[in-house]
Parts: structure tokens; C-alpha cells; sequence
């Protein structure tokens, strides 16, 4: 592990963090659409992988960098194209449009407190593994090789998932129902558990060094702020709220997170389960 090297890319990637969620800012206080940021936001980690491959050359094992950057680079740019397509010409996203109605004083100064600098913390802060995974100048293991096998598991469910709720929200005959089939029959979020497993994923390439090892807090902060915070908690609230009936039984059914089989829920439960 080369440490002053190491020290070094922290640094330079929590600077390249900083200028990107301020451009981002920026952008988005002229359009008027503060969802912006949710397209950036698998894009930062590309930026982050690329300049810690830069920085790092010469100072780990190339097979391991050339992996990191890969991996992170297909999870981001399929996410952020999924995102800014989903989101293109939609205007202002629910959750930002509730958060800045709480505003009472500068908007330039709410939405920097209360959207820019805690996801661009966030951001270099999930990044860890990907940047101490840079500079571990061991081969490439069988550690690394299940880091890989989960970060495609994964990938898989974030993919697929989003391609069937986007499929599905695109035919009319589904409006006002509840998708329960394909990955969505075994888990309610597929998306997010497979964001889950990609980090976890990105964390075990880190895991040949005890540094590496360390920076699980990463994966499990960003599973936290999935399942407990900005993802599934609030996404439930809203489905619970315009679904009513149909998704509370989906909720008995189907599992929160981690993908189980569906239980029975009684009457009609052969036809939401089809």
C-alpha cells in the first residue's frame, strides 16, 4: 500500500467532488430542476474511479485498477443514462419539490445545505473502497473474484428491475396497479437491493488489504440510505398513498430488501402473484 499516494488521491477526488456537485448546483439552480443531481450521482463515482486509475498508476497491481474502473464504470453510466432518460422533461422531482416548500430564506443557501454538500459528502465518501482499492498492489484473488461474482448479481437486479418497471409504467392497461412479477414478484425493490450488492461487490476488490477491509462502513452507509432513508422509506410512503389496497397486499407478500419467495395473502392471492 503506498500511503503518501494514497493520502493524496483522498484529497485530490474530495476537490473533484466538490467542483462537480458545485457545477451540478449550479446548472440546476438555472434550469430550475434540482433532480439533476440524481443523474450526477452514479456519474461522480466514474469520475472518482477515473482519476484514482490516473493517480494511482505505478502504484498497484494494474489487473485490479483496470477491474475497479470497469466495474464502476458500467454500473454508473447504465444508471445515470437510466436516470436522466426517466427523468427528461418530467420537471421537478416529488421528493426535491417537498423539500425545498420548506424553504423560508435563500434558496441558493437551502438546497446547498440540504441537497449539494450531503450528497457530494456522501459521494466521496462511498467512494473509499474504489479509492483504496487503487493502490493494493496484491494479485487479483479469490476474494476479488466473489466481489465480482456479487457485483454482476447485483447489477443484474438493478438492470433488469428497472427495465421491467420501465416496461410496465409504459403500458397503459397497468395504470393504478401494482407490478408483482419478474424480480418485483421476489423482492419490492430489486433496484435498490442490487445497488446493495454492486457496492458490497466494489468493497470486496478493496478486502486483500486490512485498509480495504475497513471501509465496509461505505456499502452498509449506502444500503442505510437506501432502505431507511432517501430510497425505499420514502418511495413505500408514496406507493402506500396512491396505491392504497392493492400495494399494502403486495407489502404482505413480497419482501422489503433481500429477495424470498412470495407469501400467500389469502383471498385473490393467485392472481397477484401471477
Amino acid at each position: 500500500m503506498s500511503w503518501g499516494p494514497l493520502l493524496v488521491n483522498l484529497v485530490v477526488c474530495a476537490g473533484v467532488v466538490a467542483v462537480l456537485v458545485l457545477a451540478t448546483f449550479l446548472y440546476a439552480m438555472r434550469v430550475k430542476v434540482h433532480a439533476t443531481m440524481d443523474t450526477v450521482w452514479p456519474l461522480g463515482f466514474v469520475l472518482i474511479a477515473a482519476v484514482s486509475f490516473g493517480l494511482s498508476a505505478g502504484h498497484g497491481v494494474s489487473g485490479r485498477r483496470v477491474l475497479v474502473l470497469a466495474l464502476t464504470a458500467i454500473w454508473g453510466l447504465r444508471l445515470g443514462g437510466h436516470i436522466f432518460a426517466r427523468n427528461f422533461g418530467q420537471g421537478e422531482d416529488k421528493r426535491y419539490a417537498s423539500l425545498l416548500r420548506r424553504n423560508r430564506g435563500s434558496l441558493a443557501a437551502y438546497v446547498l445545505r440540504y441537497i449539494y454538500w450531503p450528497q457530494g459528502r456522501a459521494m466521496w465518501f462511498v467512494s473509499l473502497p474504489l479509492q483504496v482499492a487503487m493502490y493494493i498492489r496484491v494479485p487479483v484473488s479469490a476474494v476479488d473474484r466473489l466481489g465480482v461474482a456479487l457485483w454482476a448479481v447485483g447489477f443484474g437486479f438493478e438492470s433488469v428491475g428497472d427495465a421491467q418497471l420501465r416496461r410496465f409504467r409504459a403500458d397503459p392497461a397497468n395504470t393504478g396497479l401494482v407490478l408483482d412479477r419478474g424480480l418485483w414478484r421476489y423482492t419490492r425493490h430489486p433496484n435498490y437491493f442490487g445497488d446493495s450488492a454492486v457496492w458490497f461487490g466494489l468493497w470486496l476488490l478493496a478486502c486483500s488489504h486490512w485498509l480495504g477491509v475497513l471501509t465496509v462502513a461505505a456499502p452498509i452507509y449506502m444500503t442505510n440510505m437506501l432502505v431507511r432513508h432517501t430510497g425505499k422509506k420514502l418511495l413505500e410512503k408514496h406507493m402506500a398513498r396512491s396505491k392504497g389496497a392493492a400495494y399494502a397486499d403486495y407489502v404482505r407478500r413480497t419482501s422489503g430488501f433481500i429477495p424470498l419467495p412470495p407469501r400467500a395473502s389469502g383471498a385473490g392471492a393467485s392472481r397477484w402473484q401471477a
